[in-house]
């Protein structure tokens, strides 16, 4: 829990505290959609490190990009899915819960620090919703990730009916 905060804050309103600014809603880089709302599900495409279509981060982790602009890279992906959600729901207050959190990571064959990686995305996950909404996740270092970029974050949230 992030200290001096209320849990009982909204998740747009942890974002205001925080001064925490969404990017602008990611745009499709293919043939597909951010957001598919299946049920009380709101599933996300993958989301890359990119702010208006421009990558912030490109390269492989513990080879170009050090751990911890790999760790921003997450947060920067991360900050896309909240901000994918946010366009498709109309508010982050919406969400109810995170289902699955998923952190694939482009890294050198030695690299060892993937959990230090995703941490990125998670730690940004507590700071709006708070860790009783947290699901488990799944981490995982690949060899190459669209565009060269070293993060991709899945995210599937639970929505209010």
């Amino acid at each position: 829990m992030v200290t001096g905060m209320s849990t009982q804050a909204s998740a747009e309103q942890r974002l205001s505290d925080l001064s925490i600014a969404l990017p602008p809603p990611p745009t499709p880089l293919g043939a597909y959609v951010e957001t598919v709302k299946i049920g009380n599900l709101l599933f996300l495409s993958g989301m890359l490190p990119v702010i208006g279509r421009e990558p912030q981060y490109v390269g492989r982790v513990g080879g170009a990009l050090s751990a911890e602009e790999g760790r921003k890279a997450a947060e920067i992906a991360c900050l896309n899915a909240l901000s994918a959600a946010k366009a498709h729901l109309g508010s982050l207050d919406k969400i109810t819960g995170v289902a699955k959190l998923g952190v694939y990571i482009a890294t050198e064959g030695d690299f060892r620090g993937h959990p230090k990686i995703a941490d990125g995305a998670s730690e940004l996950l507590v700071k709006v919703f708070d860790t009783g909404m947290l699901s488990g996740r799944v981490v995982l270092g690949v060899a190459s990730l669209p565009l060269g970029m070293p993060v991709e974050v899945e995210l599937v949230f639970e929505i209010a009916a």
